[in-house]
């Protein structure tokens, strides 16, 4: 069964690494606890309602723990990944995100969209050096026109 609970808002993973701390050192048999981005106030637990009971007491930013287990088909959304689609072509002009070109900002040379990459030439380089990262690592800042 999962259950329900009410947390102060802002506090959704501090109350989780209490109730992970919780569930190694005690061992009791909660299967999964997780926070939807989402709903904010939430953690929902799986696990038999006495032992969901007992890992909830006394921990500092848990309101309530709402009796009522809810259905998994009620989650389902929460739980799907859903990649945004984002389109980039040649000639865009990106910033990197993440990783060691943080902050740089580049020119789309190449896509490969099955291996989800872009090749970008660094725009503020002596020297236009070529380097491949992950399209989840950049931001669209100029869209190429269409000619």
């Amino acid at each position: 069964m999962i259950y329900t609970v009410r947390t102060t808002v802002g506090r959704e993973a501090t109350v989780i690494k209490t109730l992970t701390n919780r569930v190694k050192a005690s061992g009791l048999g909660i299967k999964a606890i997780f926070h939807p981005a989402e709903l904010k106030g939430y953690v929902f637990i799986e696990g038999e309602l006495p032992e969901v009971e007992k890992l909830v007491s006394g921990v500092p930013h848990v309101r309530r723990l709402m009796r009522t287990a809810v259905d998994i088909s009620e989650l389902k959304k929460f739980l799907e990944t859903r990649k945004p689609e984002i389109k980039i072509d040649r000639g865009d002009v990106i910033e990197i995100s993440g990783g060691p070109f943080k902050g740089e900002k580049g020119k789309v040379i190449r896509v490969d969209e099955a291996k989800e990459e872009v090749t970008v030439e660094l725009l503020e380089a002596a020297v236009p050096i070529p380097i491949t990262v992950s399209t989840d690592l950049v931001r669209i800042i100029e869209k190429q026109e269409k000619v």
